[in-house]
């Protein structure tokens, strides 16, 4: 059971009985017992005239995912099995990063009917949200007190990363229309295949000339090249410890996620095959084998649930992994933040070989206001501040030429500017014939 705010102002208005009956002769304590009396009488009348509320049926309908940041409506079903009217309020116990409102829902549901509630959610963390029960109070009909009952009906939604990176989507696949269709590649590369034969034109490169072809035209004809499909594209990203600093409103974590994503949008559209990796002291998340339309939505299920763990990452287990998932000629995506050159000794020492057939990216995510505070000098505070932050953005630099020395190419920019250059660059290596 449970009392209601409006039993304490009817015990408050035992005061003017007890003073009116005293100063006619009568104890004091005896007409306040017969007050908390004639209350415990009408608590308990109320809790009885209540409707239970365990004779409601409670029933949940749940959208299996929905996007960080965008709203989902849920809603829960209710139906009477007794014989009294249910007025009363209902409480569903989502936790407070699933954005649930914190008012109660009023409830007034006649015997034998059925009433349905919605809940609106605006999700505010990636992976399973969930509610495990449903509280229904029934007031009784004095509105002092009433019944109440927990419901274990258990509610899960998981939630996706958010992919406002998709935005630039349409101007990347544009490009790759023309790259595909619209131009040629005179010169053949290691990441090219046949494409057709056309004239040759002045200027037009002579090592492209086929002979055969030529004698049979009776003209100079011209091979050109396109570039080459079912590729491999591996992603690996870092869910260690380096990945869970924040960089503008989010974390290293999330900004590896949107540009995977998007890159793995754009390369399964040019007809690549794309790996995904997540790994930190294991692996958390692995999707290998999925192509076309189901692509994207494997990623994303995949990626939902996984948050940086304070742990150094094994990078020796996190390559090796990565050979596990290809031996063919691959383009390699490492998202990570290797700022200091201290804690990048490990992933130096770890990087794998290049090669003619593999392509290495070291994709970071940059916080902004580092540059901005290594431009203050309006205090002696300031000053302190930009001697630090260009310590760091030196030390960025030094991993970065680090990583081009071993062969890899190190891309680093801030959280919305990171996806779209590292597709510009698979689309740059595309047109290459590099891949």
């Amino acid at each position: 059971m449970y009392v209601t705010a409006l039993l304490a102002p009817l015990i408050a208005l035992g005061v003017a009985p007890i003073v009116l009956l005293s100063a006619a002769g009568l104890p004091a304590w005896a007409v306040l017992g017969v007050w908390l009396l004639l209350c415990t009488v009408l608590v308990t009348l109320d809790v009885v005239l209540a409707a239970s509320p365990r004779a409601v049926v409670v029933t949940r309908s749940i959208p299996a995912r929905a996007r960080l940041g965008e709203p989902v409506v849920t809603s829960v079903a209710l139906q009477n099995t007794g014989s009294r009217t249910l007025r009363g309020q209902l409480r569903d116990a989502w936790q407070p990063t699933a954005g649930a409102p914190l008012t109660r829902e009023r409830l007034s549901i006649p015997p034998g009917e059925r009433r349905r509630l919605q809940t609106p959610l605006l999700p505010r963390r990636r992976g399973e949200l969930s509610s495990e029960f449903v509280v229904i109070r029934s007031r009784g009909p004095l509105g002092l007190a009433g019944r109440q009952a927990r419901h274990d009906v258990r509610g899960a939604l998981r939630v996706l990363p958010a992919f406002t990176s998709r935005k630039h989507l349409p101007s990347r696949l544009a490009r790759l229309r023309e790259l595909d269709g619209n131009t040629s590649i005179q010169v053949r590369g290691q990441g090219t295949e046949f494409d057709s034969l056309r004239e040759y034109v002045r200027g037009d490169d002579i090592r492209s000339i086929d002979w055969r072809a030529t004698a049979r035209a009776g003209t100079t004809m011209l091979r050109t090249w396109r570039p080459e499909r079912d590729r491999q594209v591996v992603i690996l990203i870092d869910t260690g410890r380096t990945s869970a600093a924040r960089v503008g409103d989010s974390t290293r974590l999330d900004a590896a996620l949107e540009a995977a994503l998007l890159l793995a949008a754009l390369a399964s559209r040019a007809g690549d095959h794309v790996h995904l990796l997540m790994y930190d002291r294991v692996a958390r998340a692995r999707v290998t084998g999925v192509d076309g339309a189901g692509l994207l939505p494997a990623l994303t299920d995949a990626m939902a649930p996984v948050h940086a763990r304070l742990v150094d990452t094994d990078w020796t287990g996190a390559f090796a992994a990565v050979r596990t998932l290809t031996t063919r000629p691959s383009l390699v995506v490492v998202l990570t933040a290797q700022d200091a050159a201290e804690s990048a000794r490990g992933f130096l020492g770890a990087f794998p070989d290049a090669s003619r057939a593999t392509t290495l990216l070291v994709g970071s995510a940059t916080d902004d206001s580092i540059v901005q505070l290594a431009r203050r000098r309006d205090s002696r505070l300031d000053v302190y501040l930009a001697a630090a932050a260009e310590q760091t953005i030196r030390d960025a630099q030094i991993v970065a030429d680090a990583v081009r020395r071993v062969g890899g190419e190190a891309i680093a920019a801030d959280p919305d500017e990171l996806p779209p250059r590292i597709a510009d660059r698979y689309l740059e290596l595309k047109a290459a014939g590099r891949l």
